[in-house]
Parts: C-alpha cells; structure tokens; sequence
C-alpha cells in the first residue's frame, strides 16, 4: 500500500459509513488504548477497532517524513477496514499527520487527532511554570507551538519541555510501575519540581499509564494532565454532527478489537489485560504483518 506522501487522489474510495461501523483508533503502540478506554466510557454504545503499530514503536525519535508515512499507512488500513471515524490517538503523529490526511479523506472520512492538554494546565497553573512531557517530535511539531503562542505566552506562564524515550518502552512492555521506570521518571521530574512547576502535561498517549508511578513518587505536587477526555468529547461532537452516533446498546459484542503489527499476540496479553480497565470487553486479533 502506499503512503499519502504527496497527496494523491482517493482511490476506491469507501461507501460512507454507517452508525453501527467502529471506531477506528489508531497509535504507535499500545500507549493510545488511554484514549480508547476513554472514548469506550464516554460512548459505551459503540464498538472500537484499534490499531497499535507495535513494529515500529516509538515514533518520537523517527524522522517527520517517516512519521507521516507510517501514520498514512494506518489510517488507511482503518479507513478500508469500514471504520466511520478515525482517532489519531498519538501525539507524535499527530504533530504530523493531521492536514493532509483530512485533506485526502475529506468529510465522509473525519479525522480527531491529539493536541498535549497544554491550555487547561497553563489556565489553572498558580506557579506559571508548567512542564509537558512529550517526545522530541512532538515539540518540533506546529500544534503544540500554536498553543504556547496563543495561551502560555499571552499569560507569562513558563513551558518546560521534556523528553524521555526510556518511557514508552516500559509500559509497551508492561513495566510502567517498576523501579527502573521510576528512576527514570525521577531523572527527568525532578528537574521540573526544581524550577517550581506545579502542572504535568502528559503529552503522549502512553504516559497516563504512568500516572501511579508519578503520583507514587510526588504525590499532590505536580497536577496531572491528559487529553483523553476531550478527544472523547469531540468524537462523539463529530459523530453527533455527521449523524453517525451509535444509539443500540451492544450486546454481547467486544467493544474493543486490538490489531498490532508486531507483537506475538499471546506475549501482549498480560500486559493488555493490565492496562485495560476490567468493565471493558476486548480481544486481541490477528496479527498484522503487513497492511493491505
């Protein structure tokens, strides 16, 4: 399959979608079931498909050319699969992605992708420094610089970027609350708490499963903060307004059909069945070994 780099026109294009098509949720890794679980609470009526690309997980150190074409790859493969939404539930790849994916897809195909939670933190900061921890690709990305020009600066609030890629790593294995994962969380925090930063920005999918591991080692003084749930929001506002709103509660259906493209299904089991909350049915597919 090729990637959307450049644009070309839409070849056989899908027949537009109904209501009772899944959602289609694409990330690097498994990092963006975060999100997932977050859109499955918010609309418990609809039925997700979700798509780690555990091949070539992390994205944040790969150059933007790459970034884009695997991030292409995926949301095709969603966009043929009959999803009716598209979450770029990935930081990362959304600093990238965005534009020229809704371009080529157009309305039939909305897209929602992610921006770190960097307003909320900068408006209830009372230290006015506020750190967001991201990948290196996320900050040379235009979404976050936007949202700094437009509310960080305007309010003399201070933005502390910073980056860890031992993160992504521990908890695509299963290791986010061990003490290497810690050490390393505390490497790059205590910095932050040096220079009086009161609120976190978790600013990729995979950190909220961080969050015990931080509160564990800083308790109430760094405020946490995700986007989770206003992507939630605004899928069900673009499902609302396109007319594509599940109303049939599920019945004995999983929820949330897991694709990776580089994991043994069988070894990401138990890291799956500890990330995934319990009131959530899920399974996990085949693997995929190439998108077509």
């Amino acid at each position: 399959m090729r990637a959307i780099l450049p644009l070309y026109p839409l070849e056989n294009p899908m027949p537009k979608a109904s209501a009772d098509a899944p959602i289609g949720i694409f990330d690097s890794g498994i990092g963006g079931l975060s999100v997932a679980q977050e859109i499955a609470n918010y609309l418990p009526n609809e039925r997700i498909l979700y798509y780690a690309d555990t091949a070539h997980v992390p994205y944040g150190a790969r150059d933007d050319q790459n970034i884009r074409e695997l991030t292409a790859q995926a949301i095709e493969w969603l966009y043929r699969q009959g999803c009716k939404i598209a979450v770029v539930a990935c930081n990362t790849a959304s600093a990238f992605s965005l534009d020229f994916l809704r371009e080529h897809y157009g309305e039939n195909f909305p897209i929602v992708g992610l921006v770190p939670a960097l307003k909320p933190a900068v408006l209830q900061t009372q230290s006015k420094v506020v750190a967001v921890l991201a990948t290196p690709a996320t900050f040379r990305g235009q979404l976050i610089k936007d949202v700094v020009l437009r509310f960080a600066e305007p309010s003399g609030v201070d933005v502390m970027p910073v980056t860890c890629l031992e993160l992504v790593p521990f908890v695509e294995a299963g290791l986010q609350n061990s003490e290497q994962c810690k050490t390393a969380l505390k490497n790059v925090l205590d910095p932050i708490l040096a220079k009086q930063a009161d609120y976190l920005v978790l600013g990729c999918t995979h950190y909220p499963f961080l969050k015990n591991a931080i509160q564990n080692l800083y308790g109430d003084q760094l405020t946490l903060v995700d986007s989770g749930l206003a992507v939630a929001r605004q899928t069900a506002r673009i499902l609302i307004k396109n007319n594509l709103l599940s109303e049939l509660p599920l019945q004995n259906k999983t929820q949330l059909s897991c694709y990776v493209s580089g994991h043994n299904a069988d070894t990401l089991t138990p890291v799956l069945k500890h990330l995934i909350q319990e009131k959530i049915s899920w399974s996990i597919c085949d693997v995929i070994d190439k998108l077509q």
